[in-house]
């Protein structure tokens, strides 16, 4: 044994690489090493044999196994300092400037919108991005005949054949949220949803996935009034224009009784647009009174409580407030676009002391 000691030790101490190293170990204590064929043999010796003999062998195999990892230890310290002296830094060089992140438009448009409507009373409200057709349509009085709901227009998720599941559909809009937060919360109730969705269209003003806000307000006397008086304090708060116009003209949507598509005064100055001056107008938003069959879809006797609902995007109130030319470049995760049209991450969004500096 003294000689399989030193045997190994020396071979060890004499190791050059981790790949050396581990060819020792398995000659010396593998499966097949020296070190455990004798362990092995144990079994052939007598009784008073044994009990010499197998201290000594475990207490060898021990010392062996310490030297290995000791010696392993050591070319990974050599290895290091290899590194270290090849790898060097000059830490007397000027440093870097920190570089701050910055907001994306949609992101503090979003916050911007919020802090208006807060001030107004409303609540935020959010909910699934992936819903069933029935709150993205039904709910919403969208018969099944109506263009919204083929899927050139809509994403629909994949069915098994079979699947008498009902049918899912990346949100086309958030006004399921207002579905689900009447089941949930009754009435009155003053709730914003902003949020992501979906559709099927990709050009300069329309992408398959963007942003909308949507606006609910329920209680025993709201009147188109009270929508319309909101309406122009979040322009006039949203552009930071005093005394903005707006015009309300009769539309149709399945979900309001009566509906209306909401302009507001422009003009256009050798190309660039300019809100709240001149005599164009540009329509942004539409909005309606809450058809009695949606506020009875969230649970609400319709015949005691009305209420008024809006929808804008947030991408599109964006480019016309920052002069933002293209929607498709809010998804581009182009940092030069990023570094020219984002906000500082302190810059954070108030009434008084300024929606955007």
């Amino acid at each position: 044994m003294d000689d399989l000691r030193d045997k190994y030790i020396g071979l060890i101490a004499d190791a050059a690489d981790e790949n050396a190293l581990e060819a020792l170990r398995v000659q010396a204590v593998g499966k097949k090493g020296e070190i455990s064929l004798r362990m092995r043999e144990l079994g052939k010796m007598s009784p008073e044999e044994r009990q010499i003999a197998g201290p000594a062998l475990n207490a060898l195999k021990d010392e062996i196994n310490s030297a290995l990892a000791a010696k392993k230890a050591a070319l990974a310290d050599a290895a290091l300092d290899e590194r270290l002296r090849g790898e060097w830094l000059d830490v007397t060089l000027p440093g870097r400037p920190r570089r701050q992140g910055t907001i994306h438009p949609v992101s503090q448009v979003s916050e911007e919108v919020a802090a208006i409507f807060a001030d107004m009373g409303f609540a935020v409200a959010e909910g699934p991005r992936i819903d069933t057709d029935w709150y993205n349509f039904d709910a919403l009085n969208i018969p099944a005949h109506h263009p919204a709901r083929a899927e050139m227009d809509t994403f629909y998720m994949h069915r098994e054949p079979g699947d008498d599941r009902p049918p899912h559909v990346l949100r086309t809009h958030t006004s399921p949220v207002q579905i689900r937060t009447m089941e949930a919360e009754g009435a009155p109730l003053r709730i914003i949803c902003p949020g992501g969705v979906y559709r099927a269209d990709y050009d300069q003003t329309h992408t398959p996935m963007f942003h909308q806000v949507e606006g609910l307000a329920i209680d025993r006397d709201i009147s188109m009034a009270n929508l319309k008086w909101v309406l122009e304090e979040f322009f006039a708060a949203f552009f930071e224009i005093d005394g903005i116009k707006t015009r309300f003209r009769a539309s149709h949507f399945p979900f309001t009784e009566p509906s209306a598509e909401v302009d507001i005064q422009c003009s256009w100055v050798d190309g660039q647009l300019r809100i709240g001056e001149g005599d164009d107008w540009m329509e942004v938003l539409g909005s309606g009174m809450v058809h009695p069959k949606v506020l009875r879809a969230g649970g609400i006797d319709s015949d005691q409580w009305q209420g008024f609902a809006f929808g804008m995007g947030i991408d599109r109130i964006a480019m016309l407030k920052y002069g933002i030319p293209d929607l498709r470049a809010f998804f581009d995760s182009d940092l030069r676009w990023l570094r020219h049209y984002g906000f500082s991450a302190l810059d954070i969004p108030t009434l008084h002391g300024g929606l955007s500096r």
